[in-house]
């Protein structure tokens, strides 16, 4: 006698829902957190912001510290997926770095990104040692990401790199350079034309680091 095929498994219908509530409330924390700072927003006030109740705040995050750190990791993903370092061996190396320099220094150099910055920079912040959640969930992320994609171009002799995780660090930081140093301190004006440098800055960032790590050559025998 033959059984019956046992029923397909089928989706929650509340899942579907929790992941709405999630990123509604990832949303209001990232523009309160930003406009009224970590201080001067409750978690009452993300909830009603975000169209939730406190409760359901709670149960997704916890506490405000740990959804300040989660809305900092979910605005890096967002602005740079990890889909942006795929190897993609077949395109040139130099345009391949464009792309993700260009995508990095829009990131930092957004007004949201100079906001968090100076946020992340306040006393609060540092005794609460947020910036370190920050700094797991954005810079290494985005670094560790990075280093993948060297190391397959090393692989394919295109890079000669013998430390990848700090040349990896090296390419963001020198990306940054004192253009967005610049924009945090408020810089930059009508006769220094920031916007007219970030294209020559970032290309010259680039241009840095493939002469830094491009393959050497033996030298030649007499």
């Amino acid at each position: 006698m033959s059984r019956k095929p046992l029923p397909k498994a089928t989706a929650s219908p509340g899942r579907p829902k929790d992941l709405t509530k999630r990123a509604a409330i990832l949303d209001a924390a990232e523009r309160m957190f930003l406009q009224q700072g970590y201080e001067g927003v409750s978690m009452d006030q993300i909830a009603g912001e975000a169209g939730v109740s406190k409760l359901t705040v709670y149960s997704h995050f916890g506490d405000k510290d740990t959804l300040f750190a989660e809305a900092a990791k979910a605005y890096c993903e967002q602005q740079m997926p990890i889909s942006i370092f795929d190897p993609s061996p077949g395109r040139p190396l130099r345009e391949r770095l464009l792309e993700i320099a260009h995508a990095f220094f829009a990131m930092v150099t957004s007004p949201e990104a100079i906001s968090g910055h100076r946020l992340l920079c306040t006393p609060q912040m540092v005794e609460k040692r947020l910036p370190r959640a920050f700094w797991q969930g954005g810079p290494v992320r985005v670094q560790n990401a990075f280093a993948e994609l060297l190391r397959r171009r090393v692989k394919a002799g295109q890079l000669e790199i013998d430390d990848i995780p700090r040349a990896s660090a090296q390419f963001f930081t020198l990306l940054k350079g004192d253009l967005h140093m610049m924009m945090v301190f408020e810089c930059c004006d009508e006769d220094m034309q920031c916007e007219a440098y970030r294209e020559a800055h970032i290309e010259a960032s680039v241009d840095m680091f493939l002469r830094a790590y491009a393959p050497r050559r033996p030298n030649a025998t007499p």
